[in-house]
């Protein structure tokens, strides 16, 4: 069994052909899918797409680069989502995709922090673990996470050091390896994968973003994760079915509400 932690399969970039993406990734063995929201207005497009497609679970934030055309309403909205949807057929398995990402030309540092600190607040209240972006900014998402205590989650593309890798695992979250990892030139990301603790690693695919090295750029999906899968068992020496149903099982572990499949 094979879990997809971080998919946007409700993003547009799938609109012509999302039934048969998701019925082809789980017909190849990909037996969950985490779809993560956003901003608010993506909300009913993961709840609509995870009521669609068997093995889809929602998680449900405002993502840091999406801040910028969000308000303080918005976390008002998120809030009410979230207890309509625990209720619901489809609960939420997480807070997400929810962090800081100073990769971009002159972030609003003080914004993103805003809408990460208050995220936060609501996933500690709500009793949810976290998806983390994390992208140039691990130290200040650590920082936060210290100040603030959620029930774990997923550091989602992890790129980061071996001590700040370290620092999430002893703060109980898991690490997220996907398309990355495929590249040969991807050294440092390469040898965190293959020698972190096994507990600690989860896998994704962020599609349709990040592809692996065969797909030459283009658009990613969740079909993929079986390859991404097998090169990672390779580069930790591992059977690729024993790395399936352990990163399996660390997913059901970071994300508790994720239930097992039908």
């Amino acid at each position: 069994m094979l879990i997809d932690t971080h998919c946007h399969l409700a993003a547009a970039d799938f609109a012509a052909d999302r039934d048969a993406v998701a019925a082809a990734a789980r017909a190849a063995g990909v037996a969950r899918i985490v779809i993560p929201a956003v901003d608010a207005a993506s909300f009913a497009e993961v709840r609509d797409c995870c009521t669609s497609h068997v093995g889809c679970v929602p998680a449900y934030g405002i993502h840091p680069l999406y801040v910028q055309q969000a308000d303080e309403t918005d976390l008002d909205a998120l809030r009410g989502w979230l207890q309509r949807a625990a209720a619901g057929p489809d609960p939420p398995v997480a807070l997400g995709e929810i962090g800081l990402d100073f990769f971009v030309a002159e972030p609003d540092v003080a914004r993103q922090e805003r809408f990460f600190v208050e995220q936060l607040r609501i996933a500690r209240d709500a009793d949810l673990p976290v998806l983390l972006h994390v992208r140039r900014s691990v130290d200040q998402v650590l920082k936060y996470l210290r100040r603030i205590r959620v029930p774990g989650g997923i550091a989602h593309a992890f790129n980061g050091s071996r001590q700040q890798a370290e620092e999430f695992i002893r703060l109980g979250f898991r690490l997220g390896f996907g398309g990355a990892l495929t590249y040969s030139g991807s050294t440092r990301i390469r040898q965190l994968a293959a020698s972190l603790p096994l507990a600690s690693i989860v896998l994704e695919t962020d599609a349709p973003d990040m592809p692996p090295a065969w797909l030459a750029g283009g658009r990613n999906t969740p079909l993929e994760l079986p390859r991404i899968n097998q090169v990672l068992a390779e580069l930790r020496g591992i059977d690729a079915s024993e790395l399936a149903s352990a990163t399996a099982a660390n997913a059901q572990s970071a994300l508790p509400r994720l239930r097992s499949p039908d």
